[in-house]
């Protein structure tokens, strides 16, 4: 059976896609189309705040995206010089709070020690962080995309838990979206699951897919990386076969194969 996977690929450098490895060890056949671009903003405002790590109390990092923002900061050979030489060290004596193994592995890629990976959403890593943090303490430094969820920002403030937020990335429809996915109806054929990775995946994919389905969308079993997906399928007025557990290539490939069971709920 075949699996859409409304996300961008690994990087080829690493390996296969461990989403597609994962699904394949079900016998599932799965494809890859990427949804969003980004725009990378305000780089220099981040390394400003990151060139004073004495002025926060910890880092909150809740998608890989801004892991990004800050690699890119770390191209320039004075920033990468500074940041090995006495910021890294600055900040690892502080929390570095993330949500999910994919940011946690690129916060060890620039030197630092995620906590929280765990919690898997922003609901679980807000309650993870107020267990940890003290009120009126020092900001904790979020650096984040335009589109963020209000939740974890929501939840720190009234538990007075002080957090700044910085804009670094703009997201929107990858240009070459439509052409991908009507590619892949017309070769493929109609998948017996999609699975959606974000609340805009559904925004700028749910109705094309739904018309490139036609008759035989209801026969399709849409899946959620997480609960804010699945609330933004469900805010579409679609049903959710299923869900992730955790936000990983195992949790998603078990639920989807349950979902697609013959006898499945």
């Amino acid at each position: 059976m075949k699996v859409l996977l409304l996300k961008d690929p690994k990087d080829k450098d690493s390996g296969p896609d461990p989403y597609i490895k994962e699904l394949g060890s079900y016998s599932l056949e799965a494809t890859l189309i990427p949804v969003l671009s980004f725009e990378f903003t305000s780089l220099d405002s981040l390394f400003e705040k990151l060139s004073h790590p004495e002025c926060y109390g910890g880092l909150v990092f809740t998608s890989p995206r801004a892991l990004e923002a800050i690699k890119i900061c770390l191209k320039d050979k004075s920033k990468k010089e500074a940041w090995s030489k006495s910021l890294k060290q600055m900040w690892n004596i502080k929390p570095t709070y993330v949500v999910g193994k994919a940011t946690a592995s690129l916060v060890e890629e620039i030197g630092l020690t995620p906590q929280g990976e765990k919690a898997g959403n922003a609901e679980k890593l807000a309650e993870y962080i107020c267990s940890r943090e003290k009120a009126n303490s020092s900001a904790l430094l979020f650096p984040c995309g335009a589109l963020k969820r209000e939740v974890l920002p929501t939840v720190l403030r009234e538990k007075g838990i002080p957090l700044e937020s910085l804009t670094v990335y703009q997201t929107a429809q990858h240009p070459e979206l439509q052409e991908s996915l009507s590619s892949y109806f017309c070769q493929q054929g109609v998948p017996a699951s999609v699975v959606f990775f974000s609340p805009s995946g559904v925004k700028f994919c749910l109705q094309l897919i739904q018309k490139l389905s036609g008759d035989l969308i209801n026969q399709v079993k849409l899946a959620a990386i997480g609960p804010s997906t699945a609330e933004a399928l469900r805010g579409a007025g679609q049903a959710v076969s299923c869900t992730a557990g955790s936000p990983t290539p195992q949790e998603l490939a078990a639920a989807i194969h349950r979902a697609l069971q013959p006898l499945s709920c």
